[in-house]
C-alpha cells in the first residue's frame, strides 16, 4: 500500500494485498446475510439533481459524458440531468426504494457492496475510487426505532470478526443536538452541526470562530455547544451531563430518551464498544435521529471507519415516506491501515494449492488429469506448462507460493507411483490423487495477523 499509484487516488492491489480484501468483504456479506439482508447493486450513476439534493457535496461529484457530446448533452453542475458518479451508496438506495416500492416488502433489509467515487485530495483513508459496505433498513410510513439499535448490534458483530483489533462505535442523536441548539436560541441548527462536525480537523477555536461566522452564534452560545460536544460516556450517565448544562427544548428530550435507549441496550449486549459521544454530527443533511461513526483504537487519526445513522425523509414518493436507518463500512478506508502496518496478511498469494510437475513434454494430459481429479475434490491445482528440472519447477511453485508439488513417475513394470512434496519442510510422501486432500490450512489462502 506504499507504493506510488500511478493514478493518485485510485487504488490497486497486489494479489496478497486483494486476498485480504476479499476476506473482509466475504466476512462482511456473512454478517449480513446472518442478519436477513438481501444483496442488491444499483447503478453507478445518477442524475446531478439527485446526488446533490442532501448534503455539501457538490465539488467532490464527478460528472459523467461522453468524449464527443455536444455542449447541450454535457450540461453542467447547474443541469439535474447531468449524469454524475455516485459519492456513496445511501442516496443510491433511496432512489432505488422510491422506483421499486411497489415490488419490495417492508421493513425492507439490504446490504450493498460496490465502488464509490469522490473527488477529493487523496491521503491514507480517502481515496477517489473505494468500496463500501452498506446495510439498510427502510420502512414504508414507519420504522420502529428498534433498528436503531440493531444497527449497533450488528455494526459491532460485523467489525468484530474483520482483522482490525480494537474498535468503538460512537453515538450520538441529531434530535438532541438539533434540540439543545434551539433550546440555546440558535435557529440554524444545520449550520451548527455542521460546523461541530469539523472539531476533530479545526479544533475548538476554530468551531467558535465558524459557529459565530455561519450559525449567528454569540461567543458564550458557542461554548455551550462545545460543552455539549465534551460529553462522552459508556453508558446512559450522558443525561444527567447534559441536563446540567440547563438547556430545556422538547426536541432534546426526546433526542437524549432515544440514545439513552440505544446506548442501554447496546452496551449490554456489546460492553467496551458502545460509547455516547455527543460530539458526533455527521456531515449530510439527510440524518434525522441516530448517527454512529467508527474508529480503530490507535489509529483514530484515520478518522471513521463505519458511520451513518437514521434517516426519516431521504425517500419521499408523493404523500409516501420511506424511513429507514443504516450504516457504511469504508472498506478501502480500512484496508489501507490494515496493509500499511499488517495488521493482518494472506498466507499466500495465489489459490493454487498444488502444481502438479511435468517430468516430460509428453506428459501434459496425463498430469492434466490428476490435477482434474485434485479440482474435483475442490483442491485448487495449477499444472506446469514445461518439463524444465523438477528444481526448476519446485522454485515456481515457491515463488508463486504454491505450498505442494506433485510428482508422477512410472516404474518399469508400468507401475504409475504419485508423490506429493510440501516445499516448505521438504518432506515428500506417497500420494493417491483420489484420496489425497493438503491440510485445512493450506487448502485455500488464509488471512492471519501480521507480524
Amino acid at each position: 500500500m506504499a507504493r506510488q499509484a500511478s493514478l493518485s487516488g485510485f487504488t490497486e492491489l497486489l494479489p496478497a494485498e486483494r486476498v485480504v480484501e476479499l476476506h473482509v468483504l466475504d466476512s462482511l456479506r456473512r454478517t449480513f446475510e446472518l442478519h436477513g439482508f438481501s444483496s442488491l447493486e444499483t447503478r453507478a450513476v445518477e442524475t446531478v439533481g439527485s446526488l446533490l439534493q442532501k448534503g455539501e457535496i457538490d465539488k467532490e461529484v464527478y460528472a459523467v459524458s461522453r468524449l464527443q457530446a455536444d455542449e447541450d448533452e454535457r450540461g453542467g453542475r447547474t443541469d439535474p440531468q447531468q449524469l454524475a458518479l455516485h459519492f456513496d451508496l445511501t442516496v443510491p438506495f433511496a432512489r432505488y426504494v422510491v422506483e421499486n416500492a411497489g415490488y419490495l416488502s417492508f421493513p425492507f433489509r439490504r446490504y450493498q457492496i460496490q465502488k464509490c467515487w469522490r473527488g477529493e485530495r487523496p491521503q491514507e483513508g480517502r481515496a477517489r475510487e473505494f468500496t463500501q459496505a452498506d446495510i439498510d433498513v427502510v420502512g414504508d410510513g414507519e420504522l420502529p426505532f428498534v433498528y436503531d439499535v440493531e444497527m449497533a448490534l450488528i455494526a459491532a458483530e460485523a467489525l468484530a470478526a474483520l482483522p482490525i483489533g480494537d474498535f468503538v462505535i460512537r453515538i450520538n442523536n441529531r434530535k438532541l443536538a438539533e434540540g439543545f441548539y434551539r433550546g440555546l436560541g440558535l435557529d440554524d441548527p444545520t449550520a451548527v452541526l455542521r460546523a461541530v462536525d469539523k472539531l476533530e480537523k479545526i479544533g475548538e477555536s476554530g468551531v467558535v470562530a465558524e459557529l459565530v461566522a455561519t450559525a449567528g452564534a454569540t461567543e458564550e452560545q458557542a461554548r455551550a455547544a462545545l460543552a455539549l460536544a465534551a460529553i462522552r460516556t459508556p453508558d446512559t450517565g450522558f443525561v444527567e451531563q447534559v441536563r446540567a448544562l440547563g438547556v430545556e427544548h422538547p426536541l432534546l428530550e426526546q433526542g437524549l430518551s432515544e440514545l439513552a435507549e440505544v446506548i442501554g441496550l447496546a452496551s449490554r449486549r456489546a460492553p467496551g464498544r458502545v460509547v455516547a459521544d455527543l460530539s458526533i454530527a455527521r456531515g449530510l443533511d439527510y440524518y434525522t435521529g441516530t448517527v454512529y461513526e467508527t474508529v480503530m483504537v490507535g489509529h483514530e487519526s484515520l478518522g471513521s471507519i463505519c458511520s451513518g445513522g437514521r434517516y426519516d425523509a431521504l425517500a419521499v414518493k408523493g404523500d409516501r415516506r420511506f424511513p429507514g436507518v443504516g450504516l457504511s463500512v469504508g472498506v478501502t478506508r480500512l484496508l489501507a491501515r490494515v496493509l500499511a502496518q499488517k495488521l493482518a496478511v494472506a498466507t499466500r498469494p495465489v489459490p493454487t494449492a498444488v502444481l502438479v510437475s511435468l517430468a516430460d513434454e509428453d506428459g501434459w494430459a496425463a498430469a492434466d488429469d490428476v490435477a482434474t481429479g485434485l479440482r474435483a475434490r475442490g483442491i485448487p491445482t495449477e499444472v506446469a506448462a514445461t518439463a524444465a528440472k523438477f528444481g526448476k519447477q519446485i522454485k515456481y511453485a515457491d515463488r508463486r507460493g504454491i505450498p505442494f508439488v506433485w510428482f508422477t513417475s512410472v516404474d518399469d513394470d508400468g507401475t504409475v507411483r504419485h508423490e506429493v512434496k510440501d516445499i516448505r519442510s521438504g518432506e515428500q510422501v506417497p500420494a493417491d490423487p483420489e484420496t489425497w486432500t493438503p491440510p485445512a490450512d493450506d487448502l485455500l489462502p488464509r488471512v492471519v495477523p501480521g507480524d
